[in-house]
Parts: structure tokens; sequence; C-alpha cells
């Protein structure tokens, strides 16, 4: 994929700034962060591997994996994910590197332009990583493997076949609570967006052909718009909705929940009518989402 990357010491004596431009539209190129099939393509140097043993892509997330060099050695990391804003920043602390890394996605003409800002706890670290490591060119090389992955047909098509999501989360409170949650405008209005969105308008009618409308607003002041109605409800046990997203995406969601010793799991399944910048960040938006209703039912509990 054609591009060109920039890498230098930055003004700081701990940092490493490392820019590459791709010809690829920017929710595409931050899809290969957000995945652990997809990270594993193209994350380290030329000629290295990387194996993840278990991948959390939300803020506090953690991604296990390890490294193998051309020589057989291996280097095993510990990343946990401090900040994720779809589809232009993500911030990471790298334990085993001894950096925190900032990710940066700009859009330029249909192009990206992707940044990666490392600051190492110590100029020290920072200057043994380029000597022993060579840290700044590793950097580079992993950008352009990001760049050829993400130029990869096979890529694209995986991503834009993925109509559909499947999530589960736990939670420690009864199911008649978590089905309350989302029972009320007031309640659902205080976890649905995941943050730093919020729901200034909010409307449920919690019934087989009720209406649910929802406006989620960004930082900007941008208004994302959710159009919808139930289509099917089972108290305490199932809610169906259907609706028309922001960019005119139609969405199906199926909600089941199913109690255990005190505790609800609850089971969400999105089917979209087509892939969109909406659905390839639904995974990560809806992961905070759930975070946001156990915070909400705890609270309640």
């Amino acid at each position: 994929m054609p591009g060109h990357d920039r890498a230098a010491s930055g003004a700081a004596d701990r940092e490493i700034v490392t820019t590459r431009v791709f010809d690829a539209p920017r929710a595409l190129v931050f899809e290969a962060w957000t995945r652990a099939e997809h990270i594993d393509r193209w994350w380290g140097p030329r000629g290295f591997r990387t194996a993840t043993h278990a991948f959390d892509f939300r803020p506090g997330g953690v991604w296990f994996h390890t490294m193998t060099g051309p020589d057989g050695a291996t280097y095993d990391g510990r990343v946990v994910y401090e900040e994720i804003v779809p589809p232009s920043r993500i911030v990471l602390l790298h334990e085993a590197g001894g950096f925190r890394m900032t990710v940066t996605f700009a859009e330029e003409g249909g192009k990206t332009r992707i940044t990666l800002h490392h600051v190492f706890t110590s100029a020290a670290l920072r200057d043994m990583s380029v000597k022993e490591f060579h840290a700044d060119t590793g950097a580079s090389e992993t950008l352009e493997r990001l760049g050829e992955t993400v130029g990869a047909r096979d890529f694209a098509a995986s991503v834009d076949r993925a109509p559909e999501l499947f999530l589960s989360r736990t939670f420690d409170a009864p199911r008649a609570l978590v089905f309350e949650a989302w029972s009320k405008a007031e309640h659902v209005a205080r976890w649905f967006a995941p943050r730093p969105l919020t729901v200034p308008r909010c409307e449920v009618d919690l019934r087989s052909g009720g209406t649910f409308r929802v406006i989620m607003r960004m930082p900007d002041g941008t208004d994302l718009p959710f159009e919808g109605e139930f289509r099917e409800v089972v108290a305490p046990e199932r809610i169906v909705f259907g609706g028309t997203m922001h960019d005119g995406n139609t969405v199906l969601t199926t909600v089941t929940l199913t109690e255990r010793d005190g505790k609800t799991r609850m089971d969400v399944h999105q089917r979209y009518s087509f892939a969109s910048d909406a659905t390839r960040g639904a995974r990560q938006g809806w992961t905070a989402t759930l975070d946001q209703l156990g915070e909400h039912v705890g609270a309640r509990h």
C-alpha cells in the first residue's frame, strides 16, 4: 500500500514518534487494532510473529501476547488499554516495554495519518530500547506491516462481511433488576451511550410495537440518532428491537437475559444491513456500554 513514514525522537528525551500515511479510510485502519486476529497479522517488526493469548479491547482491558523473533527468542507482553476513542485515538500502557503509547488516527482526504507516540519511563530506558532492541526501526516496520495488512484484499473483505455482532456479559445482579434498566428512559439514558458520549434525548416504551428512540451526542456536539421500535418483549428474559442508525444502516438487536445463582448473563446479538464505520466500531462501543450498564445495576443492587 502506498505510504510514507517518519520516525524520530520527540522534543523530550523519553519519546519516540513514528508517523505513516495509509491510502485507506480511517475506520478500516482503526479496525485493524480492535481484534486479536487482526493485530496478530502485523504487530511487531519484520521477521517477528505475534500470538495473542487474551484480548480485551476496552478501557481497562488487557492484551496478553507473545512475540517470537527471527532467532526464536520469545518476548511476553502485557498491554493495558487506558483510553479508546473510536476511530481517532488509542492510549495503551506496555508494561514490559516500559512505555505508554498514544496512537492517533487522522483523516487526510480519504487517507489516514497514523502517529505512534511512545513515552518511556526514563531517557535511559528509551536509549537502551533504541540501541539494543531498535525500537525506532521496529516502530517503522510495524507500521509498514500494518499498511500491508489494511491494504490486503482479504482484510478489507473480512471487515466488510462482518454484519453481525455477538457479545455476552454477566452482571452480579438479579435478572429483574437488569431487565428494569431497559424499562425506563431515565435508566437507559444513564448507560446506553459509551463514554464520553452523552444521551440528551431518550424515549422508551418497552412493549411490543413501542417506541425506542435515542440521541447520542459526541463531545464535539455531533448527534447520532437511533430511531426504532420494540418488536418483542418477554419480561424479564428477552427484548428484540429494530431501527435505523444515524448512517442509514438498519439493525436488529436481540437481548436475552438468563439468571443463575443471583447473577444475570446478558447476551446481545445485532444484525446489520451493511458494514459501515458505525458497525466496525460497534464491538468496542457495546463493550463500553455494557461496562456502564454493570455500574448502573451495581449501584442499584
